[in-house]
């Protein structure tokens, strides 16, 4: 079975040496979970949502079961950041994130969050250093 992108991070964020968390991240490479990880690390990525806490009501269905997942839904994330969807109203921007976080899982609603916020290094010990070793074809925009 497929692992979360949630999962793929604890496994990445668990592992003890960089050299590891490398070879994880190349392991369960996936254009989803390269999204994301532009979305939280790229500077020039920037969210049209409001910062911090989401009021949405997590998704309570065991998982595995009733949810959409990070892998399918991830071509939506432009319509959140900057460059995206400029027809949108900000409101309803903000209904579709509130309605994608409720089908997610849990946890890969938790990282959705985190990644906007640009924190998912406050709960995965990864870093951009990792995520540009594991994968030397991003092309990071404001590079620093």
């Amino acid at each position: 079975m497929k692992l979360l992108i949630s999962e793929v991070l604890q496994k990445v964020s668990n592992a003890k040496t960089k050299a590891q968390k490398v070879k994880l991240l190349q392991d369960y490479n996936t254009p989803a979970l390269r999204s994301i990880l532009i979305v939280n690390y790229d500077e020039s990525v920037v969210s049209l949502l409001p910062p911090g806490e989401v009021p949405y009501t997590p998704n309570d269905a065991p998982a595995g079961t009733e949810h959409t997942k990070l892998e399918h839904e991830y071509r939506k994330l432009y319509l959140f950041f900057k460059g995206g969807s400029t027809s949108l109203k900000q409101s309803k921007r903000e209904d579709l994130f509130i309605q994608m976080l409720e089908g997610l899982e849990s946890g890969e609603a938790s990282v959705l969050i985190l990644a906007k916020d640009k924190d998912l290094q406050k709960k995965y010990k990864i870093t951009r250093a990792c995520v540009e070793e594991a994968f030397p074809q991003i092309q990071w925009g404001g590079r620093s």
